[in-house]
């Protein structure tokens, strides 16, 4: 089977083409965050004081291990994306193009992932040594209080993913 290889950030015309179950490798920089990230960006754009700007960005549902010496990032594998769904949506409405995680996804986020054109990435569970090795920097860009949920700026090196969900909602958990 073919790989398909991208670079971030990932546009529209990117992606249109992409069906689920296609194997896809990503390089270039894109955001990682999970649950406690995702609370604090929505009470920043709840007080009008959002924290950052992810339109045309890829999320990548994350929270890494603590590097050791001469790493980059400690082991890096996905969390469970259903619980950032009640983001989901709302996000690819304001210009997120896609996401990275692992497990199913409920059907508002499949229909915003149609509605916006964009796409949702499975990743690997238990391979969080072999995604850490695609890491090559990453950067706290806010809320470093909240440590590992902290949100980054990793740039990835042919990342291993598959389109879980495409841009006409086929999504390979159906």
């Amino acid at each position: 089977m073919n790989v398909i290889k991208l670079s971030l950030p990932l546009k529209k015309e990117d992606l249109i083409n992409l069906k689920a179950g296609d194997l896809v490798e990503l390089s270039g920089p894109m955001l990682v965050f999970r649950d406690a990230g995702h609370k604090r960006l929505f009470e920043s754009i709840k007080n009008n004081n959002q924290a950052f700007d992810y339109v045309g960005e890829t999320i990548y549902f994350m929270g890494p291990c603590p590097a050791k010496d001469n790493e980059v990032i400690g082991s890096a594998g996905p969390t469970t994306s259903c619980r950032m769904d009640k983001y989901t949506p709302f996000m690819l409405d304001s210009g997120l193009v896609a996401q990275i995680g692992k497990g199913k996804r409920d059907q508002d986020c499949i229909d915003a992932f149609k509605r916006n054109n964009c796409v949702y990435f499975a990743a690997i569970g238990g391979a969080g040594a072999i995604y850490q090795k695609s890491i090559k920097s990453a950067k706290v860009l806010c809320f470093e209080d909240l440590g590992t949920e902290a949100i980054r700026r990793i740039v990835v090196e042919s990342f291993p993913c598959i389109v879980a969900i495409d841009t006409n909602g086929n999504c390979i958990y159906d």
